[in-house]
């Protein structure tokens, strides 16, 4: 067609569907075995590779490949740094590249760390400046991993985090997004301009829609500060009093000028609840400790109506049957329960529930 770029592949000529995918399944077999021979997820390995083979066959265009190409090799790095560290918690901190350092907000966020290391927490930042140099000062090096952006005017990396090998560069913004939440059991953010915006509004998004595990969002201001309460007059008055969130959704985030608040709304939402996943069209609550008597009951009394499509909250002491044979943090007790999918807020309460539980 006139006017089109030429694609970049050839199209496989008049093979019958068949034979063509068998000898495609078979050729795919025979390089996993030489070359992945003790992967456990070699299906999966299998699926890119199929995948890859029907670009071929669409005909994708080389600018296409290149963007599938940058992305997978960023996020295949990232996980390989961020996979000693699997076992530790750490968040996400957001502000302005552009807050100096005498600033209040500046001396909230050194502060801020510093304490979420004293609870053996990481800090993951963009890098950057000001509220993210500010993080990863007080979480120090150790502590502190960067995620950064090339931008065609480079954005100067902070000294906590500059040639420390938890630093990773990114092309592309939406392969560093999918970090800043992957990688995160919390999210804070101190006042910014777009991108701390951008990413508050991302976090919760993924959070109400269920796209993200619920995860503690806190928002923090300098003492006195009026940044985000400014912000949450705006979210009432437009998105909440219009209809398009419910008052519920308040519930998501906290926020606070105490950092007293900022970590205790953090580390206090793990006291008990642990993590969470879906087996089959259960959700999962993994508990780092079993519920008190009488808790459970409870639970499903002031729950049972409004969060469940079906049956009870119920308690197990072992993995559900669906978990498999490979089943993570098998030793932790579980809750499970059939999610009707309707309120993310009210599930947030039930967890906060599960964790004062006494």
């Amino acid at each position: 067609m006139p006017g089109l770029p030429p694609t970049s592949c050839t199209v496989p000529g008049p093979v019958p569907q068949g034979d063509w995918a068998a000898a495609r399944d078979a050729a795919i077999d025979d390089f996993l075995t030489r070359f992945a021979t003790d992967c456990p997820d070699r299906d999966i390995l299998a699926d890119l590779m199929v995948a890859i083979t029907r670009l071929a066959r669409d005909g994708a265009g080389r600018g296409d490949l290149k963007l599938l190409t940058t992305s997978f090799k960023e996020l295949r790095y990232a996980f390989k740094v961020f996979a000693p560290f699997r076992e530790v918690r750490k968040v996400s901190v957001f502000g302005s590249a552009r807050t100096p350092s005498d600033h209040p907000e500046y001396v909230h966020a050194v502060e801020f760390a510093r304490r979420m290391r004293q609870h053996e927490w990481m800090i993951i930042t963009g890098a950057g400046d000001g509220i993210m140099g500010a993080a990863q000062r007080g979480a120090g090096r150790a502590g502190s991993f960067g995620v950064a952006i090339r931008l065609p005017h480079e954005q100067r990396t902070n000294p906590v985090i500059a040639d420390d090998p938890k630093l990773i560069h990114f092309k592309y913004f939406f392969t560093r997004k999918i970090l800043f939440l992957k990688e995160a059991s919390a999210v804070a953010l101190f006042p910014g301009g777009f991108g701390t915006q951008d990413e508050g509004f991302e976090a919760l998004t993924m959070i109400q829609t269920g796209k993200s595990s619920l995860i503690p969002l806190v928002m923090i201001d300098a003492p006195g500060g009026t940044y985000w309460q400014h912000w949450r007059t705006y979210i009432k008055a437009e998105l909440v009093l219009n209809g398009m969130i419910e008052d519920d959704d308040l519930g998501l985030f906290k926020l606070t000028d105490d950092l007293d608040e900022a970590v205790e709304e953090i580390v206090g939402f793990y006291r008990r609840y642990h993590s969470m996943r879906y087996v089959g069209p259960l959700l999962m609550l993994r508990l780092s400790s079993p519920l008190p008597q009488g808790a459970l009951e409870r639970l499903n009394d002031t729950y049972a109506a409004s969060l469940l499509s079906e049956g009870r909250i119920e308690a197990h002491s072992v993995p559900l049957e669906g978990e498999g044979d490979e089943a993570e943090y098998p030793q932790l007790p579980r809750l499970s329960l059939a999610f009707n999918h309707k309120s993310i807020a009210h599930l947030r309460r039930l967890i906060n529930d599960i964790n004062n539980a006494s």
